[in-house]
């Protein structure tokens, strides 16, 4: 069975976020594949732990990826600042027919666009993918699943980091669907009555208040934030409200677009510019709502570059929706050229941590090895790019961990998802099973 089956069948999905299957990405031919250790979310430290842990394994999968496609050279791409995993990548490196390569501390390091082009001075043609110029991009955590996946063994653990509002933040593994409030009570708990929580970052997460919400295959993280937190506000501030207050207030200062890593690459992305069309109530929206296209929704538009605090990320958001259901693609110039400048502009993570306000929440996060076992685990059915995975399984019936529980149809972009313990299935709904622990 080769390597692409065994990723498959073992449910491997992109860990840092993108949830993209593993084994669609290792059909490909490329002569370069990358290891994503960049982790520029601030607060987060679960890539760094995985390396640090586990490099060997990081490593193995990065060999092991690299033949599957291939390819004739496979780079591990940290920031230098991480220096237990720096050495442990080095260590694991050596003798291996495997490079290192060190990134600087800027956010976004790790945008495929940013982070091909460091390693390889190529440029993504706009609106493509790494592999349109011969590259394949892993995230570190997903690396290692390949390793155990070649070993028969499914993704069944998330590694993930618990920070901000609790008392001890930490980096833990723990069974997919494992509500957070179990991690919460292993970090010591919340410090916050209420607070919000920003599940894979502050920057590109999505928010919510609900404790339960399950550990997914793709979550690296959650930030709780004190909800009196001056972020915490902003993401709670309805669309309409950020739309109209954009409206408004908008000066067309250009710091939106001049910040932003994609438009500094020499793609045509202005978010100034998007920012515009929200004074269109009749015609010409669409044109401007073109800039946003090939925008990376990093979020360094609306929390750092802004000097009044506008959304132009969630507008070129709202535009990359109506761009969906219009079936509209890319178009426009293809030339792309680094802006002259773009090295100064870089904005620096401890910046970032500034500008947020962020600097009593930005703690190390070490990893913790201890089991956070709860007795109830929601599986989500769609917790990767492409279709929902359909419940192999029934109400009552018993199932043993690493056993497949769900797949997606015959032919449909998606991913197995598999028992992370031994246990009862007490539910099957349309968007999740819920199960009992057994001992």
């Amino acid at each position: 069975m080769n390597l692409v089956e065994q990723a498959r069948r073992a449910g491997v999905v992109g860990a840092g976020g993108g949830g993209f299957p593993a084994h669609v990405k290792l059909a490909a031919r490329a002569d370069t594949v990358i290891a994503n250790g960049a982790e520029c979310e601030p607060l987060l430290h679960k890539d760094a732990a995985v390396m640090e842990w586990a490099a060997e394994r990081v490593v193995k999968g990065l060999l092991l990826a690299r033949d599957a496609v291939g390819a004739t050279r496979a780079v591990v791409a940290v920031k230098a600042k991480n220096t237990q995993a720096v050495e442990a990548v080095r260590r694991a490196c050596e003798g291996a027919p495997a490079e290192f390569q060190a990134l600087g501390d800027y956010y976004p390091a790790g945008d495929e666009y940013d982070l091909v082009y460091a390693v390889t001075g190529r440029l993504i043609p706009p609106g493509g993918l790494p592999i349109h110029v011969g590259a394949v991009v892993q995230n570190v955590e997903t690396l290692a699943n390949l390793a155990a996946a070649a070993e028969g063994r499914p993704v069944t653990h998330k590694t993930l980091t618990v920070a901000g509002a609790v008392r001890t933040p930490a980096t833990f593994t723990v069974p997919i669907g494992t509500p957070l409030r179990a991690l919460f009570e292993a970090a010591g708990g919340l410090t916050d009555a209420k607070p919000l929580l920003c599940l894979g970052g502050l920057m590109m997460g999505q928010s919510t208040a609900d404790l339960d919400t399950p550990v997914t295959k793709t979550l690296t993280g959650v930030v709780v934030l004190p909800g009196d937190h001056p972020v915490a506000r902003r993401k709670l501030r309805p669309a309409a409200s950020q739309a109209h207050i954009g409206k408004s207030a908008c000066d067309q200062c250009r710091y939106c677009t001049e910040y932003c890593p994609r438009y500094l690459l020499g793609y045509a992305v202005e978010p100034h510019q998007v920012m515009r069309g929200l004074g269109f109530t009749a015609t010409g929206a669409a044109h401007w709502n073109e800039w946003a296209a090939l925008c990376c929704s990093c979020g360094l538009c609306t929390l750092f570059a802004c000097p009044e605090d506008l959304y132009p990320k969630e507008a070129c958001d709202a535009a990359k929706v109506e761009h969906r259901k219009a079936n509209w693609t890319w178009d426009g110039p293809r030339q792309v050229k680094p802006h002259p400048i773009r090295e100064g502009r870089r904005v620096p993570s401890s910046a970032l941590v500034r500008r947020m306000h962020l600097g009593k929440l930005d703690l190390p996060a070490p990893y913790d090895e201890r089991a956070v076992a709860a007795p109830r685990l929601t599986l989500l059915l769609k917790q990767h790019a492409g279709a929902p995975a359909n419940a192999s399984v029934r109400a009552g019936q018993r199932v043993a961990a690493g056993e497949p529980v769900a797949a997606p149809a015959e032919g449909a972009l998606g991913a197995v998802l598999h028992a992370p313990c031994r246990a009862e299935v007490l539910e099957t709904q349309p968007d999740h099973l819920l199960l009992q622990r057994l001992p």
